[in-house]
């Protein structure tokens, strides 16, 4: 079986729209969409009506949680605007969307890790910066998923994959729509995946065994920055354009 893996597209229709056509060529027989789909600075009801035409095996993420819970006291601003912008219809497909998901025998798909979208799986935020996560940390984080050999994730942005003791192999496919980010908790920190493009993954297992590969996909990042830029956010604009927060 060969599955095309995506997450963390964050409203960028012009990221996605880019994905998509190359996953169109690679010949897949499966996306998996690995959440945090629309919350972002670019066009989140473009996303949304793109993603919910395409039907792609699709888990919810953080900010999808956060759109559809959060009231005005706790929620950030691309959620806030996020949910003003977005239709009876489009939250309704929110809400119907697991957080957890098995698109196919033997595959586990969810956000963060399979009881925590917050958590980050292959990587540690420790005073001193982010690192790799050890196999004992991320074993720890995934809790019972026995009889599972692919493990897809997402949320930190960064591409990766990681096999476990018993054959199960973890992939996180990177972001298709936002290359870099800072965050407070729990210490400062900032994910950056280097470059602009867009990431997504594919994972077969023609060898007998689950294997990854990951794929950049360029794209107009430069009117994706100018609609970031709209929405008064240069910051967002600039890792848009260079893969590093600025």
């Amino acid at each position: 079986m060969r599955i095309a893996v995506i997450s963390d597209v964050h409203g960028n229709l012009p990221a996605l729209d880019a994905v998509v056509a190359a996953i169109g060529s690679a010949g897949v027989d499966l996306v998996v969409n690995c959440g945090d789909l629309l919350s972002g600075y670019v066009d989140p009801v473009g996303t949304a009506d793109r993603l919910m035409a395409l039907g792609f095996a699709t888990v919810a993420g953080n900010h999808e949680r956060q759109v559809l819970t959060f009231g005005p006291e706790r929620i950030g601003m691309a959620d806030r605007l996020t949910r003003q912008a977005l239709s009876e219809d489009h939250l309704q497909w929110l809400r119907s969307l697991p957080a957890v998901l098995s698109p196919a025998a033997g595959v586990l798909a969810f956000h963060g890790a399979p009881g925590d979208d917050l958590r980050y799986l292959l990587h540690t935020v420790e005073p001193s910066g982010v690192r790799d996560a050890g196999v004992d940390e991320v074993v720890e984080r995934l809790g019972d998923v026995d009889g599972y050999g692919l493990l897809l994730c997402g949320h930190t942005h960064l591409r990766g994959s990681l096999r476990l003791p018993g054959g199960a192999l973890v992939v996180n496919p990177g972001s298709v729509g936002w290359p870099a980010y800072e965050d407070d908790a729990p210490f400062p920190h900032r994910m950056e995946s280097g470059s602009p493009h867009a990431w997504f993954a594919i994972a077969d297992d023609v060898s007998g065994r689950w294997e990854a590969s990951f794929h950049a996909v360029p794209y107009d990042w430069e009117s994706a920055a100018v609609l970031a830029e709209g929405f008064g956010r240069p910051d967002v604009a600039g890792a848009l354009r260079t893969g590093r927060v600025a």
